[in-house]
């Protein structure tokens, strides 16, 4: 029942909504009828219709696509919106920026301004004595080459032809010459023809006229051609992409301020070497101008006089300095040193040393003390004739010592520093040359001769203790060891006062010699130590860097430094060639070095072990107490070194 009467209620309210919209549908008739009434009547062709309707419609259709595209285009900012007169949030921020980089370029432009005297002080005291020493080697490389080709010295150019601008030139010594003189000999034409000559107005009109640029240039291409030039040579390979900040670079600075320094230090070089040159033309007058003729003395009765010496033969008398130079430089007795400056030459203060003494102790030197041995001993004579003349007479020094602590590196140091000329008299160098005692005393006499010529100069003797061996081993007997074991003396003795010659040798094993001969040869013999710990710390971060490691946190360079005692500077720098290779530079950024990589290479090399070098200084006071014993104990002292002797023999009987 309560179902049917659901269904009837829903019937009767679609009855009552049908009604009401017939009702509608009758109101909305009637309204028209009266609309049509009070209208007056319209009469429109159907194709006049059409075109109004068509009318209507495009022109709304239009305004609205019309207003949807200034609606995008407002979006996208290509059209101004309502907030057009308003500055944007990025245009302000953008603004600030551009207000704060403005001040940071005033800031970086007065810091720039500032550290220019100070980049220029700097190259000057770091590289400035470097830079001179490097000029000065190169002039008087041009002496010698003028002076070889010619046969006399040249004259230096003076300051108005530009000073030594002109020699250092990449140009031969006889094209510099023959240059100097076409302008001497242009200014003279010059001077001859002055005011004779008249260009004709058409010769001055064809000389002004400007050449036709070709087709497709441009005068801004010169500019352009030398940006690009900047660009690729300066800033194509510099990576600035950790440059933030953008200051100044001071290595760009210290190139453009090395230019001005360069400038400053060869106007003050060219002074020393015009006085330079007139001292070896003097030199050279000297040697080679006639002695005066002697007096022809009465023959006495008598036969000689015992003490009469006898005057020095010159075998070479008729031939000239390039001569005994080729001969040489062919049989590989005169050689070019390499360039090796002291400071290379590490080691580092000793500073336990002073405390040592203190407690009358006498203490191994370091190798910054050898360091200054050398240079009181042999550059300092060598460099300055003053000094040498002042200085008391060292005419030979032997440096002694385990392998690989660097006695041939100081020996170029010596002449790199003093630029010294280096004779080589080892026994491997000289073995099957010159034979016979003729053509010994020929070999000896053109190395003297020449040295004294170019001196400073240095003849150099390696593994000197074998020329005073007592038995020379089977496999040597080849290269006759001993053959300058009579004449070294004699070759001393032809050195004066003033020759600054120095003979130096070197050796590992002096103790085999016969010492009373060989301290008659040196008259300095120094003993060259292994490296302490603040020298080896030192050598092993300069090798690192130098062969392009980087030290970082992972590599603990103090436990290397100790775990290294008893290795040579040679040692180590072995071992760091061994390891950084390309490839382990390469790594580096991944794989960062440690003291691990360097101690696996450590260990496969021997080392000076303390006894060994224990009994090095041992085997040689017993053998110079043999030598003193024997009467050669004076000439020892005559040299300074009985003081330390005295003392070790005190420790040794206490």
């Amino acid at each position: 029942m309560k179902r049917f009467g659901l269904s009837r209620s829903r019937s009767g309210l679609g009855k009552a909504v049908s009604g009401a919209r017939i009702m509608r549908d009758i109101w909305r008739e009637e309204q028209r009828e009266k609309n049509r009434k009070l209208l007056p009547p319209v009469t429109m062709e159907p194709a006049q219709a059409a075109t109004l309707i068509q009318k209507i419609w495009k022109g709304y259709s239009q305004r609205k696509k019309t207003r949807q595209r200034d609606e995008e285009f407002e979006f996208i900012g290509m059209a101004p919106g309502e907030d057009t007169n308003k500055t944007a949030a990025a245009i302000v921020k953008a603004k600030e920026n551009a207000d704060s980089h403005h001040l940071l370029q005033e800031q970086y432009r007065a810091e720039y301004e500032k550290a220019q005297p100070v980049i220029k002080q700097t190259v000057m005291d770091t590289e400035g004595p470097e830079i001179k020493e490097t000029y000065r080697e190169q002039i008087r490389h041009w002496f010698i080459e003028c002076y070889n080709t010619s046969g006399k010295f040249p004259d230096y150019p003076t300051v108005e032809q530009g000073g030594s601008d002109i020699i250092f030139a990449e140009k031969t010594p006889e094209q510099l010459l023959a240059e100097i003189l076409a302008e001497e000999e242009e200014k003279e034409n010059q001077k001859g023809k002055k005011g004779n000559v008249k260009e004709t107005k058409k010769e001055k009109k064809k000389k002004t006229k400007a050449e036709p640029k070709p087709e497709g240039f441009s005068y801004f291409l010169p500019e352009i051609i030398e940006g690009n030039k900047i660009y690729t040579d300066v800033w194509r390979e510099r990576d600035e992409s950790t440059n933030h900040r953008q200051k100044h670079d001071v290595e760009l600075e210290k190139e453009e301020k090395r230019k001005e320094v360069e400038k400053e230090i060869r106007l003050q070089v060219d002074e020393l070497m015009r006085e330079e040159l007139r001292n070896l033309r003097m030199a050279v007058e000297r040697d080679f101008s006639e002695p005066p003729k002697a007096k022809v003395k009465p023959k006495k009765a008598k036969g000689k006089e015992k003490g009469s010496k006898k005057k020095e033969k010159d075998f070479t008398a008729n031939r000239s300095l390039n001569s005994l130079c080729d001969e040489l430089i062919e049989q590989g007795l005169l050689k070019a040193a390499p360039q090796v400056p002291l400071a290379s030459y590490l080691g580092d203060f000793s500073y336990l040393g002073s405390t040592l003494l203190g407690a009358n102790i006498n203490p191994m030197p370091s190798l910054y003390d050898i360091r200054q041995i050398i240079t009181m001993y042999a550059i300092l004579p060598l460099g300055s004739q003053p000094l040498h003349e002042k200085a008391p007479l060292v005419k030979s020094i032997l440096l002694a010592g385990p392998h690989g602590v660097g006695k041939k590196m100081l020996v170029h140091s010596i002449c790199t520093e003093s630029c010294a000329t280096l004779f080589d008299l080892t026994a491997k160098n000289i073995a099957g040359k010159y034979p016979g005692k003729a053509g010994l005393q020929m070999m000896l006499h053109m190395v003297l001769k020449v040295a004294k010529l170019l001196q400073p100069s240095i003849v150099w003797i390696d593994e000197a203790e074998k020329t005073f061996l007592k038995k020379v081993p089977k496999e040597e007997k080849v290269l006759e060891p001993k053959r300058l074991k009579k004449n070294l003396p004699k070759l001393l003795k032809q050195i004066k006062a003033e020759d600054r010659v120095l003979l130096v040798g070197t050796s590992s094993r002096p103790f085999d010699a016969e010492l009373k001969p060989l301290f008659k040869v040196y008259d300095r013999i120094i003993l060259i130590p292994r490296a302490d710990y603040a020298s080896r710390y030192l050598i092993w971060k300069h090798l690192i860097e130098e062969h392009g490691g980087v030290i970082s946190s992972a590599l603990d360079l103090t436990s290397l430094a100790k775990i290294s005692d008893g290795y040579t500077p040679g040692h180590l720098v072995e071992v760091v060639k061994s390891v950084l290779t390309e490839h382990r530079i390469e790594q580096q950024a991944k794989v960062p070095l440690t003291a691990n990589n360097f101690i696996r290479a450590l260990s496969k090399i021997e080392p000076v072990y303390q006894q060994e070098e224990t009994a090095f200084m041992v085997r040689k006071l017993e053998r110079r107490d043999r030598v003193r014993q024997s009467g050669g104990g004076e000439k020892w002292r005559e040299r300074g070194t009985d003081k330390v002797m005295e003392r070790r023999q005190e420790r040794q009987r206490q």
